[in-house]
């Protein structure tokens, strides 16, 4: 092999290669891999059990799940991945992780969809058919997602399909809480090579970090009976103030600015008295590191100044603080690793479309991939099915979608398999 060739490889391999500065992407596709004996196999498969994939997703989708209460999801996860020959365990967190393989020489390739949902046990799950569209809550984030992995798995098993990269499928438990099952994996176990998250709608590749903080924002007070309430501080003018003021902050807009919300405020128990205490709670989301830092702090000042206007006190509560993962200009270089436009290519293979926004990759992300991100892993989120109104009572998935998306996911395995193995053995 000529040392050209070995540095071009060299590069490929490396998790963020030098390769930012050139606007032309490695990949690790090719056609020829569609045209594989197994792989053919394998996609046949996927195609006439798609009935059944999409029953499979209702039954899913049907199952409670919000986040801490996934344990039914986890027992059927576990179950069908065990039917399947796969080694299977179930950490302290609740992941169910399974690996098509024993471990052997070679990379490692995490594919995670995350089980949870955001809506309570109390809410009706019932799956409702409308010509093609389901309609459920959860039915598109992420019940889609944990249905395409089960089929994917299926595909390759049935196949056979010849893997040189040790294939890790976890079904992750609290990511609608702050990416924690995820991030609790990766705390855990050894580093992987790569890690694909499968969740949101088909387009665009996510191959950045969103950063998330979560803060609940306290007033607190003496309180008062309502007649004798005149002239006395109360913590629900502080919050009012501090609100007021957090929306009238100027910050540039996302992908690569800001966006701040506040999704809940409490407090009070009855109508004729000033409340002892109140909070709101403050979503807070960029890329930028910095933006991020700084704006969380513009914010804990005008929170400080209200209470301290108004004569009563405040305190902070962290609830998470998921770093960010960089802007666009801070990220060629990720954009850079194969693995991007690995994914890119096997859409336009398949002729899903990559998205309206003009760009087939962007480097932003609220998934999974985010814990893989921050840590330097190569990492990307790819879509699960065309769908809408997530985290909400009228969320909907166009169920054809799916059969594209699950194409997509064992598709991209075999590429990624192949591809790093082979890189990593020249390197090695």
């Amino acid at each position: 092999m000529s040392a050209r060739i070995f540095c071009f490889l060299l590069l490929v391999v490396s998790p963020f290669g030098m390769l930012g500065a050139q606007r032309s992407y490695p990949t690790l596709w090719s056609p020829a891999l569609a045209e594989r004996p197994d792989v053919k196999s394998a996609l046949t498969y996927l195609e006439r059990n798609f009935p059944k994939q999409v029953e499979e997703w209702i039954r899913i989708a049907e199952m409670p799940g919000k986040s801490e209460h996934e344990q039914e999801r986890g027992v059927y996860l576990r179950r069908m991945m065990e039917a399947e020959g796969m080694s299977v365990t179930v950490d302290s967190i609740g992941n169910v992780v399974g690996r098509l393989k024993e471990r052997r020489p070679g990379p490692t390739i995490v594919f995670a969809a995350h089980i949870d949902i955001v809506h309570p046990p109390a809410t009706d799950l019932t799956v409702r058919r409308d010509g093609d569209t389901l309609r459920a809550p959860g039915i598109f984030d992420n019940s889609a997602s944990v249905a395409n992995m089960l089929a994917v798995i299926r595909a390759m098993r049935a196949a056979a399909i010849k893997t040189a990269a040790n294939f890790v499928f976890i079904g992750t438990t609290q990511e609608e809480l702050g990416l924690r099952g995820m991030d609790y994996w990766l705390e855990h176990n050894p580093k992987p090579d790569i890690l694909v998250a499968m969740d949101g709608g088909l387009g665009p590749i996510n191959y950045g970090a969103l950063g998330i903080y979560w803060t609940r924002y306290f007033f607190t007070g003496p309180g008062s009976h309502t007649v004798t309430s005149r002239g006395k501080p109360t913590p629900v003018k502080a919050l009012a103030d501090a609100i007021g003021q957090v929306y009238a902050l100027r910050f540039p807009p996302l992908p690569n600015g800001a966006v701040a919300n506040v999704g809940q405020v409490h407090g009070g128990a009855i109508f004729n008295g000033i409340p002892q205490e109140l909070y709101f709670t403050m979503d807070l989301r960029s890329p930028n590191p910095a933006l991020l830092d700084s704006l969380d702090g513009e914010i804990d000042r005008v929170v400080v100044a209200a209470a301290r206007q108004e004569g009563v006190e405040t305190r902070k509560e962290i609830v998470q603080h998921n770093r960010a993962g960089g802007t666009e200009a801070m990220l060629t270089n990720a954009r850079s690793h194969p693995i991007v436009q690995t994914a890119i290519d096997v859409h336009n293979f398949l002729g899903i479309d990559i998205g309206p926004s003009g760009k087939d990759a962007v480097a932003t992300g609220s998934t999974d991939a985010n814990m893989g991100v921050v840590r330097g892993i190569p990492s990307i989120s790819i879509g699960r099915s065309v769908g809408g109104n997530q985290h909400t009572l009228s969320e909907w998935a166009y169920w054809p979608s799916a059969l594209p998306a699950a194409k997509m996911v064992l598709l991209l395995a075999v590429a990624l398999s192949d591809g790093t193995a082979a890189t990593s053995r020249v390197v090695q």
